[in-house]
């Protein structure tokens, strides 16, 4: 019977082997924004293919500014359309590989229920603090300024605006109560009705656009060019569905 259950490990061993053969790595720079849904996504590919999609989250201005420095990233998913467009125009990204992943939509949050009660909340102005992400590097943080230009009121306010690097950060100034109010992405507040809220009417701002692109680093990576087609199934479209995005061709 030994040789048997030796013949029986060995056979597990090769088995094993090639099953890691067969999977691949790849890293995937993801806008703040998409975090929950991009781990989620990350979940499902996985399990269906059996590669890896090793997740890092930030700002996209951050990410370009670190891929034109040769960070090894392979995938990139940003919060805005442009700056996929710009790494193409660079050469660092395949010319037909670019395509929106979601649209995004923003929200002005407060923890507190009641105190956000529509564009009124910012025309009253009665907070002390309003937070919003780096506008220069965050696509949600220049969508909240052409919000409130929009409505005639970011001079007023651009003494109360608290500022963090990324989408997150904004957040949780206002989770932690260091804002009372703060503009956030609405795929924060998925699957939670504490507080209060006001989805932003798209005419306020320019539609937040979020491109996915192959970086040209991944463009011999079975796992990267894996991701970028998974992303455009049906179970991914459906996991950004869940989390409050728009798809591309949708009112």
């Amino acid at each position: 019977m030994k040789p048997f259950r030796s013949i029986a490990a060995i056979v597990g061993l090769v088995l094993l082997a090639f099953t890691d053969a067969q999977a691949a790595q790849t890293n995937v720079a993801v806008a703040a924004n998409f975090t929950d849904a991009a781990k989620e996504i990350a979940a499902a590919f996985k399990q269906k293919t059996g590669h890896e999609a090793v997740l890092s989250f930030g700002a996209s201005g951050q990410f370009y500014t670190q891929i034109t420095q040769g960070a090894p990233f392979q995938v990139l998913l940003s919060a805005d359309d442009s700056r996929p467009k710009k790494l193409i125009e660079d050469g660092l990204a395949v010319a037909d590989s670019r395509f929106t992943y979601a649209i995004g939509k923003l929200v002005l949050w407060s923890k507190t229920p009641g105190v956000v009660k529509g564009e009124e909340t910012l025309k009253a102005a009665s907070f002390a603090k309003l937070s919003i992400c780096n506008p220069a590097a965050a696509p949600y943080g220049l969508a909240a300024v052409e919000t409130m230009k929009s409505l005639k009121l970011y001079e007023t306010l651009q003494p109360k605006l608290v500022e963090g690097a990324t989408i997150t950060q904004a957040y949780q100034f206002v989770e932690t109560g260091n804002a009372e109010v703060g503009f956030v992405a609405l795929s924060q507040l998925t699957g939670s009705d504490t507080g209060s809220r006001w989805v932003v009417p798209q005419e306020l701002y320019n539609p937040i656009r979020q491109d996915a692109v192959l970086l040209k680093t991944g463009a011999g990576n079975e796992a990267a060019t894996a991701f970028i087609g998974f992303l455009k199934g049906p179970e991914a479209r459906a996991i950004i569905e869940k989390y409050g995005y728009v798809l591309d061709g949708q009112s």
